[in-house]
């Protein structure tokens, strides 16, 4: 069996900040405690979507902490650490650790192009240092280089401490032949929305989730109607959560994550938009796109024709 702490929804967690680019743990703690009460399984602090490439690691500590310490137990986190220095990375997991986080996902080394054992190598070292669960992170398109099957499961395999993937690829094939041939216990997440519903229904255990900072309870509900495999009406309730929610999850990606995503919160009143460079505001006719979108959604009450 997988780790049934890390099955359903767990938020890849936005880091709110002031204009000035400094962190807003308040708003952060605020966002936090909204998640938990909406219902979502975990969470997912300093990943991409929490702007982690431009996080110190003093930051990252002190945004780890925050999330441990509002979500009181109630439920586990996995924290983001990971980089293409394995040193680094191992630091990182470290870091995560002492901050009382459950478990860190780390994504796989970009830029550097390791050999596979090289990667093994990597996940080992990094494992050893946290000495907590290691999620690996595969998300070529934003690493350039994609993890094949035969990487992930000889991973799973060799190194002790790795408990799962977070499978971004966007290959339902690739996920597929995981599925098929992972080794008991090993646990593999969507890391794209879209895909979250076609890979539970064939036997993922969740979803690492960026609309679910905005839709948190929604998420949890299909992802928990997913879960009860045995249930014919769930999942209906599901599919139907999971067309509703599409169009947000597409103007999620009308550019780069996590401008959306941060913009949308500020649309719902949760927090400003503000980012540090290299990233910045949205687009006028994106920004108008995207509260289409959550209109749609039912998160936001419908505005007049423009």
């Amino acid at each position: 069996m997988s780790d049934a702490r890390f099955e359903g929804v767990g938020p890849a967690l936005i880091t709110p900040m002031h204009v000035d680019g400094s962190l807003d743990l308040d708003t952060f703690a605020r966002h936090v405690e909204n998640v938990v009460r909406a219902g979502v399984h975990f969470l997912v602090p300093c990943g991409t979507t929490g702007e982690s490439a431009t996080l110190s690691r003093v930051e990252q500590a002190r945004v780890i902490s925050t999330c441990v310490e509002v979500a009181a137990g109630r439920v586990p986190v996995m924290a983001g650490a990971g980089t293409n220095d394995t040193a680094a990375a191992a630091e990182l997991a470290a870091g995560a650790a002492r901050a009382g986080a459950d478990a860190v996902l780390t994504v796989s080394p970009y830029y550097n192009k390791p050999t596979l054992e090289g990667l093994v190598r990597h996940y080992r070292t990094v494992a050893k240092a946290g000495g907590l669960p290691v999620y690996v992170y595969n998300v070529p398109g934003r690493t350039g280089a994609n993890l094949s099957p035969t990487d992930v499961l000889t991973i799973a395999a060799e190194v002790e401490g790795v408990a799962g993937v977070k499978e971004a690829s966007g290959s339902v094939s690739q996920v597929m032949t995981i599925l098929r041939e992972r080794p008991e216990g090993f646990t593999v997440l969507s890391g794209e929305d879209h895909l979250t519903y076609a890979l539970m229904a064939m036997g993922a255990e969740g979803v690492i989730s960026v609309v679910a900072n905005e839709a948190p309870g929604e998420m949890a509900r299909m992802c928990g109607s997913l879960l009860a495999r045995d249930a014919p009406h769930e999942a209906r309730a599901a599919l139907d959560l999971h067309w509703r929610l599409l169009p947000l999850i597409e103007a999620n990606f009308l550019e780069t994550n996590p401008i959306p995503v941060k913009t949308a919160m500020g649309l719902l009143g949760l927090g400003e938009a503000h980012f540090r460079l290299p990233l910045c505001e949205m687009d006028p006719d994106n920004r108008d796109r995207l509260r289409e979108a959550l209109e749609g959604a039912g998160l936001l009450p419908r505005t007049e024709a423009r």
